[in-house]
């Protein structure tokens, strides 16, 4: 890694400090976005393998200071830099900055630098400072940190808060002031907590992207109501079984998603529920999920980090209609009604994206039958600015396919 010299700190690089880290490590960049980074080393390209299509734009020259590091933590399942801590983030603040921050949280259970590509990118050449975290704890066995169910998940909250703090701390340090607008964003599990934070953080951000984020409700709907009836009835399913069929659509996927149900079966179905049920539920130890005939334990678990749609700031959500992992009627669709039923309706924009898929990397499989989603966030990101700005973003809609360079252009009118 490349650290500040005594010149560079001299000149101001290396003088930037990020309160709360046990550790930081700073260098100086000629480019902070991926066509840089990927270079150097100062991005994992295995952290955002598969989440962005082959198409998407790729910006680059955005010279900078790049900071890794970590805040206190017990857990050590983050091996990157070979610290063997949870907690790390990156931090990078381009020298021309635009006076804005982006805050994010890793989807799924990536690490650090799984938002680089898909929307670190993005912010960096438009002259945002980025900030990213690990959520305090990384990969399939996740769920093994924290003393009782539930603990792993909320800390992803706390962390995000945390770095939020931090990094506008560092931002005011780097540049003499704090910034002039705070955006959170994310996708998945990103997504989950761009809206928790916006619920019940709103003074720390001035808006949010939310990505196809992850629905917690305790009674339902979230993952483990249409998981599991899915994952039983595929094997008869494709042995050609009719009602196999219907109950994965009863389960909440889309007619016409059939041909990314092996894919989704073999990658996410099974790992997603069983590390979840892990996380919430650890007494289970059947084949047969049923959450509606669980112990109340599991529900109080999911309860402690359900969303309740009372957001206190703008937000963006996003969702693809032919999502396989997290289905739209069983998530985004339920979540605008519940920001609706809190009175809460004028601060959200919801655009359902036609043929959008979960992960935007299926697309180069199938781009005469998907959508990537990359695109339409670059839109969404720039409305998102507007309307801070006074200028009302395109009503809620369903986004059609439309024509022309899908990896490349999306418009949310």
């Amino acid at each position: 890694m490349a650290l500040a010299t005594p010149a560079q700190a001299a000149s101001g690089c290396g003088n930037v400090r990020v309160p709360g880290a046990s550790k930081q490590e700073l260098s100086c960049l000629d480019d902070l976005t991926t066509t840089g980074t990927l270079v150097t080393g100062h991005t994992v390209q295995a952290d955002w393998a598969g989440l962005t299509s082959a198409g998407l734009p790729a910006p680059k020259g955005v010279p900078g200071i790049q900071i890794d590091g970590y805040f206190p933590d017990t857990s050590t399942a983050n091996t990157a830099h070979g610290w063997n801590h949870d907690a790390q983030f990156v931090l990078r603040l381009p020298d021309r900055w635009n006076g804005g921050l982006v805050v994010t949280g890793s989807p799924g259970v990536r690490r650090q630098y799984a938002n680089d590509r898909a929307i670190g990118d993005q912010v960096l050449a438009a002259g945002y400072a980025f900030a990213a975290t690990d959520k305090g704890n990384t990969g399939a066995d996740f769920h093994t940190d924290g003393r009782r169910p539930g603990d792993a998940l909320a800390e992803w909250n706390s962390r995000v808060t945390q770095l939020t703090i931090a990094a506008k701390a560092a931002v005011a340090h780097r540049y003499g002031r704090l910034p002039s607008r705070t955006l959170a964003a994310g996708m998945s599990n990103g997504g989950y907590l761009v809206r928790w934070q916006l619920e019940n953080r709103p003074w720390l951000y001035d808006g949010g992207i939310d990505w196809e984020g992850t629905l917690w409700r305790a009674d339902g709907p979230n993952l483990f109501t249409f998981l599991p009836p899915a994952i039983k009835a595929y094997p008869a399913y494709v042995a050609g079984s009719p009602q196999a069929h219907q109950r994965i659509l009863d389960a909440g996927f889309a007619p016409g998603s059939e041909f990314l149900w092996q894919y989704h079966n073999d990658v996410y179905w099974g790992l997603t529920q069983r590390i979840y049920q892990a996380e919430f539920d650890p007494a289970f130890t059947g084949t047969d999920y049923d959450y509606a005939t669980r112990p109340p334990s599991a529900r109080r678990a999911v309860e402690r980090i359900s969303l309740t749609g009372r957001i206190g700031k703008p937000l963006i959500t996003l969702h693809g209609t032919l999502d396989t992992l997290l289905p739209i009627t069983r998530d985004s669709d339920v979540y605008q009604r519940m920001i609706a039923e809190q009175g809460r309706a004028g601060l959200q924009r919801y655009y359902r994206i036609v043929d959008g898929n979960h992960v935007d990397g299926l697309y180069d499989a199938f781009p005469d039958k998907l959508r990537p989603i990359g695109p339409c966030f670059r839109t969404a990101f720039t409305a998102l600015e507007g309307w801070i700005d006074g200028v009302r973003p395109p009503v809620s809609a369903t986004i059609p396919r439309g024509d022309g360079d899908l990896a490349t252009s999306c418009a949310l009118n």
